[in-house]
């Protein structure tokens, strides 16, 4: 394949039937005493906050991280001080017995990574930050390499959504392709110098970018005869169950293919609180391995690398072109009420409540079912000759995998009125419910599909990572007509639906409330990180619909947040920019004024209610 024909790629091939769980063949990278790849476990990372010049700082959090389970630690490296520092970091951690490889980010300064390299033992590298012409890149790069050879010094291409560089921004635009040709240039530098202690990263803030990019990356490098490691993670996730949902549903659904060798878990929060959660998204995935076969074809019209949202048709306000549904479960005693987070349909299986949610729809068994006011009947697939007689204008049907009979595929065929609920008990469900909707792709069956996904969970971190991990998949393969996410354990039933709407917002699907895109801050952050996005939120989470950029920084802050309605972008030292989209409004305001001129500006321009 020519250099230059990642837009001419055949995207109908994929990586191959999408059913079974195992991961991709990588080659091996050596970092520190730490290497991943290959058959090597997938490694945990996250960055510190501190300034990387405070050595003394640098090691505590340091250590924090590693004693929370993390194997890599990131600094910022923005300049030649911060680099040369990275000595002293690293003497510091080693006399106290921590043996932990040090990552260097280095941003915008290429002659930064040279020094870099000679203390850390990973260097991450910004192709959007290197010189336009490929030949100067060539110029710059190769030496680079050269001192990493030396020094033993393993390198991440990390490519972020927004910072590409203008050439590559000319030609392709700020798409996956042009991020996927901006790593492959260095990536093939990398090989013409047979450097191959490479690990690869290609992120963005918004989730459906992401997966698509990494896929599409996964794809050109295996046509490139390429098996470089991969590193994953959704850029300014967020923090709390945001950042939780938004992190698992990414991150989670290149798992769920067998991609990614290490995680870095973004949140907007102290850095040792991120391991915890990537450890549980990885092991999640991970006991999946040698799962009983799923014997699932691939439809001939799904596009793994490029899919659009399945073909249904609509019953009453599911499928076709309607939002997708939230059906909740029915809980003893009244319900309480979140007018964000309203459910459309409530399965309330042998009765109807007392009383009725007023913009919910109701399901009941179909053997109690007698045609009451705003409530449908459901039926399990061992009962069709029930559903055949039954007149009602909607009807459902729970299906696991291995039941979708030739006789179930004629019964949804003659009747347009019914609507699955996907179903699955097997270790790996993600792979049972892609398997059942390409059966129906293949059969020409358009009844639109709700994932059905059961659970029981008693911590709501843990239910908000399985189930936004298990979703992941699912919702970029455009499959998605609704989500029925069933609880067993003690938490309350708002946690349970709010993670229902969350996963549908993060997968860019339907939208019910206030989006936040925020960094997890580094040594680069000019103000307190966490304490703005608390105070921004308590001004704004009452809005429905925008989305609204918090920053630490100008290296990634106006890439990142670049789809963003509004961004809160730190300037300089107490000092704070104000965007709206990509335009900055206002320059260098008084941190303690910046909130309140935030909501100003999103007053000014009709978007703010109180």
């Amino acid at each position: 394949m020519k250099h230059s024909d990642i837009s001419s790629l055949s995207f109908g091939e994929g990586r191959g039937e999408p059913f079974n769980y195992s991961r991709r063949k990588t080659s091996v990278v050596h970092i520190g005493g730490t290497p991943l790849g290959g058959e090597f476990p997938i490694r945990l990372q996250s960055m510190t906050n501190t300034s990387t010049q405070d050595t003394e700082a640098c090691v505590i959090q340091a250590k924090r991280i590693v004693d929370a389970g993390g194997e890599y630690v990131r600094l910022t490296t923005q300049g030649i001080k911060e680099a040369e520092n990275m000595m002293n970091i690293n003497i510091g951690l080693r006399q106290d017995g921590y043996m932990v490889p040090l990552v260097a980010d280095v941003h915008f300064n290429p002659k930064v990574a040279d020094v870099a390299a000679l203390y850390a033992e990973k260097v991450r590298v910004n192709p959007g930050n290197y010189a336009q012409d490929i030949e100067k890149i060539r110029a710059h790069f190769i030496p680079f390499l050269n001192i990493c050879k030396e020094n033993h010094t393993a390198i991440r291409i990390g490519v972020n959504h927004g910072s590409l560089s203008e050439r590559i921004m000319d030609k392709y635009g700020d798409t996956p392709e042009g991020m996927v040709e901006s790593c492959m240039e260095f990536l093939r530098i990398c090989v013409e110098q047979n450097f191959m202690n490479v690990v690869i990263s290609i992120k963005a803030s918004n989730t459906v970018v992401m997966v698509r990019t990494v896929r599409l990356l996964a794809e050109v490098m295996e046509k490139e005869g390429m098996q470089f490691p991969l590193h994953l993670g959704v850029t300014e996730a967020g923090d709390g169950e945001d950042g939780r949902i938004k992190s698992a549903l990414g991150i989670g659904a290149l798992l769920t293919d067998g991609l990614g060798d290490t995680v870095r878990v973004s949140l907007s929060e102290e850095p040792e609180m991120e391991i915890p959660v990537a450890r549980k998204l990885v092991d999640y995935i991970t006991q999946r391995k040698d799962h009983p076969f799923i014997p699932g074809i691939t439809a001939p019209d799904f596009n793994y690398l490029a899919p659009t949202r399945r073909k249904t048709h609509a019953v009453l306000n599911i499928g076709g072109d309607h939002l997708p549904v939230v059906v909740a479960q029915q809980i003893e005693g009244d319900r309480e009420t979140n007018k964000q987070f309203t459910p459309d349909y409530i399965y309330s299986g042998r009765s109807l409540p007392s009383v009725l949610e007023e913009k919910s729809e109701y399901i009941l068994d179909a053997d109690i079912w007698q045609g009451e006011a705003h409530s449908w009947p459901a039926f399990s697939y061992t009962h069709l000759d029930a559903l055949e007689t039954c007149d009602a204008k909607l009807k459902f049907l729970f299906m696991p995998y291995m039941a979708l009979t030739d006789e179930v595929i004629e019964c949804l065929k003659k009747h347009p009125e019914i609507v699955l609920f996907s179903q699955s008990n097997h270790p790996n469900r993600t792979g049972e419910h892609r398997a059942l909707v390409h059966q129906l792709m293949a059969e020409g069956i358009t009844n639109p599909v709700i994932f059905f996904q059961h659970y029981a969970e008693d911590e709501a971190e843990d239910f908000q990572i399985k189930a936004a991990a298990d979703m992941g998949a699912l919702i970029f393969d455009g499959f998605c007509d609704g989500i029925f996410l069933f609880n067993q354990g003690s938490l309350h039933h708002t946690v349970i639906e709010a993670t229902a709407f969350g996963i549908l917002q993060a997968g860019r699907i339907r939208t019910s409330k206030t989006e936040y895109i925020s960094c997890p801050g580094c040594g680069r952050t000019l103000f307190n990180l966490q304490e703005t996005i608390a105070r921004v939120k308590a001004a704004t989470s009452h809005l429905t619909g925008l989305k609204i950029g918090i920053m630490g920084c100008i290296v990634n802050g106006p890439g990142e947040m670049a789809d963003a309605d509004y961004g809160y972008v730190g300037a300089g030292r107490g000092k704070i920019s104000l965007y709206k989209r990509k335009e900055c409004i206002e320059k260098n305001i008084p941190e303690k004024e910046a909130v309140d001129r935030l909501i100003e500006l999103i007053r000014k321009n009709g978007d703010y209610t109180e």
